[in-house]
């Protein structure tokens, strides 16, 4: 048996499973804790992955491995691969200002035709542009530039050269100066975001979806995957499959054989692991407002789902919109939350728990009709994640959404399509290994679309609130 393994290095922690590569079937796994923060030491991840790795037993016996890592993270490099300063990761909402900037200086159509995405302080370029502004001495330093999943296949490479730094186009696509439609970096695009010239600085190299580099122990690193992307992969996607994902964040995407360019920028234009395109939408407020929503009527999340499913669907006109870390979309990192239609019939336990839920997901239609309107077909869709565990959330979806919902059994499917791709590249074959699909659970339910219509009259007052400030 050829055993293989997957890394899900997220915001929160460290995932590893090791995986027969035939059957794709989890033999052992292990996971550790990242620190809290929207920046972070990059030595904190491979702590927890050394712990991970430790408790899923050891490498000694892996042919393969792939990282699949939280996208957008700034790790910048000084010249002897020291890291500059902690990692701006894709949360941090302080370049805000310098994505404006950017998007001003060039065009949201100039962005949206080059690298598929109009910057958002998520993405990449719009940390170097804040490096440049308000830390020069370190910016001044900066000589590679890789994300969290390249450091960590570079460490694990353990060559400590930037000219070994590798990575892949799914997460190449998330920076802000990459084109996924033609692979290639935009040197010109790092330059304008740091203010000097960027020939000299390393970006890591791209390599093919089943691309593998060798370590001195004679591991075999795959290229490595941005965190949808993995999850995709996990889930078997193909072109035309959606997923949505409710964790930290919400996150719609679509494999696709085309590339979007949404000027809009609400649709990034990423790419997937394969060699196809992974159209997203993300939403920065996911299951932590039901858990705050949870606290604040002193239930857990089996209380709160009695409470969601005992209220009338548009939970008697109350309405939540749930900007309660700002948003990126809509595109508003200074936003907070609002709760409208409170009246002495509406203002109930159970109608606050379900409008909870319910604008949770009608903030995730609103991700879902971006896509479609990029021309993705979109007829049903996969639910993964820690919400996906919730009742109150897998029955509600249906229901806002208007589509079937396919739930998979529980899984780590980030470090699972981390995992395939080790199998792909061990076996050299032209298309990942056909592991069996998990066995899923559809739901439906009637379509309700005046909720999504309360919320967007909700949603659209307070964005002309603020416009209006």
């Amino acid at each position: 048996m050829t055993l293989v393994a997957g890394v899900d290095s997220s915001t929160q922690s460290c995932k590893v499973v090791v995986v027969d590569a035939e059957d794709g079937r989890v033999v052992r796994s292990g996971q550790a804790k990242h620190p809290d923060g929207t920046e972070v030491d990059p030595r904190h991840w491979w702590a927890a992955m050394s712990v991970a790795v430790e408790e899923a037993g050891g490498l000694d016996d892996v042919a393969a491995l792939s990282v699949s890592g939280q996208q957008h993270g700034m790790v910048a490099l000084d010249a002897d691969g020291e890291v500059v300063r902690p990692a701006l990761l894709w949360n941090d909402n302080r370049s805000g200002v310098a994505a404006h900037d950017l998007v001003e200086e060039l065009g949201a159509e100039t962005w949206a035709q080059r690298t598929g995405t109009v910057p958002v302080a998520s993405i990449t370029v719009t940390k170097l542009r804040w490096l440049a502004q308000h830390e020069p001495e370190n910016a001044a330093r900066v000589a590679a530039v890789a994300l969290p999943h390249d450091w960590l296949t570079w460490r694990l490479r353990g060559t400590g050269r930037l000219e070994d730094l590798v990575t892949d186009r799914s997460d190449a696509s998330g920076t802000g100066y990459f084109d996924p439609a033609s692979g290639q970096y935009l040197r010109d695009l790092v330059a304008l975001a740091l203010g000097r010239d960027a020939d000299g600085i390393t970006l890591p190299r791209v390599l093919a979806p089943s691309e593998g580099v060798e370590t001195g122990s004679g591991l075999v690193l795959g290229p490595g995957t941005g965190d949808n992307a993995g999850a995709a992969l996990g889930l078997g996607l193909a072109p035309g499959g959606t997923s949505i994902s409710v964790g930290t964040s919400g996150v719609v995407c679509a494999v696709s054989t085309t590339p979007t360019h949404d000027a809009s920028g609400l649709v990034a234009g990423f790419a997937d692991a394969t060699g196809n395109h992974l159209p997203l939408v993300a939403t920065l407020n996911g299951a932590r407002g039901l858990d705050a929503v949870a606290r604040v009527l002193g239930v857990d999340h089996d209380g709160l789902t009695e409470l969601v499913l005992a209220a009338p669907a548009g939970a008697g006109g109350l309405v939540h919109v749930p900007y309660l870390e700002g948003e990126r979309t809509p595109n508003l990192p200074d936003a907070t939350g609002s709760l409208v239609g409170m009246t002495l019939a509406s203002w109930t336990r159970e109608n606050l728990a379900r409008a909870a839920v319910e604008g949770l997901w009608c903030g995730l239609a609103d991700a879902l009709a971006a896509v479609r309107a990029q021309g993705v077909e979109v007829v049903r869709a996969s639910l993964v994640g820690g919400a996906a565990r919730s009742r109150a959330v897998r029955e509600l979806a249906p229901v806002v959404l208007g589509l079937p919902v396919d739930v998979p059994e529980p899984a780590e499917y980030v470090a699972l399509g981390a995992a395939r791709q080790a199998a792909w590249v061990v076996s050299g074959t032209s298309e990942p290994p056909s592991w069996q699909a998990a066995e899923t659970t559809t739901y439906e339910a009637e379509h309700r679309p005046e909720v999504l219509g309360a919320y967007r009259a909700a949603a659209s007052a307070y964005v002309q609130r603020v416009v209006e400030r």
